[in-house]
């Protein structure tokens, strides 16, 4: 077996500087996605029907795109209906693909979580002389977030993988700069082995966090 060990250690701390962009995009994108992802379910809980056939038309399409053909899109064609979209650049135009994809899962997995609720609760406060505005924010939300957490934390694991295809329109993150040290080395192996552990190690760390905020969040709900 020919295994350059030297090599492949060396990779590592050419690659690392990348991670902050590669987390960078992650996490922005998820963030956008979130927010984006809660107000559709919200709508959607509402059930007008009009709204509710274009949002369903909606998710369908951006979960029904691969990742990297939505981003060609809005990267390279897009500029050619709208010449102000010219102006955006590959990172820009990676966070707004992640995040209307996301925000398309993210529905559907908020929206499962508010159903998720008792509708009794929420007749309850508003008996109780609650806006529907408080009833959501004080009961409804914080027991469908935490419903929703376990599947939402997994597709943002799944973006932070996902984000490897910004290389495609030159953004210089993880998978580029395995890209780029192949092409002087020819080692493939070791160094997107490298790349590869690069980004599990960054998946557990995350899983840790998660079942860290996990434990806190429902910790009122045991004895």
């Amino acid at each position: 077996m020919n295994f350059n060990i030297n090599y492949f250690f060396s990779v590592f701390p050419q690659i690392l500087p990348y991670l902050p962009v590669t987390l960078f995009i992650a996490i922005t994108s998820f963030v956008f996605a979130t927010i984006l992802g809660l107000a559709i379910a919200l709508i959607r809980n509402n059930r007008i029907i009009v709204i509710d056939s274009f949002l369903a038309l909606f998710i369908s399409l951006f979960r029904g795109i691969p990742s990297v053909v939505l981003l060609f899109i809005i990267y390279y064609g897009l500029p050619q209906i709208f010449p102000i979209m010219k102006q955006v650049g590959a990172t820009t135009a990676a966070i707004i693909c992640f995040s209307l994809k996301y925000s398309a899962y993210l529905a559907e997995i908020f929206r499962a979580g508010l159903t998720s609720v008792d509708l009794g609760q929420k007749e309850a406060g508003l008996t109780s002389g609650l806006s529907t505005i408080q009833v959501y924010r004080g009961i409804i939300l914080p027991q469908a977030m935490i419903n929703a957490l376990p599947n939402a934390g997994n597709m943002f694991i799944s973006l932070l993988k996902d984000s490897s295809v910004a290389f495609f329109v030159g953004v210089q993150e993880l998978l580029a700069a395995g890209k780029m040290l192949t092409a002087n080395s020819f080692l493939y192996f070791e160094t997107y082995l490298a790349v590869g552990i690069v980004y599990w190690l960054t998946v557990v760390a995350y899983s840790w966090l998660q079942k860290q905020l996990e434990r806190k969040l429902t910790k009122p709900y045991h004895r």
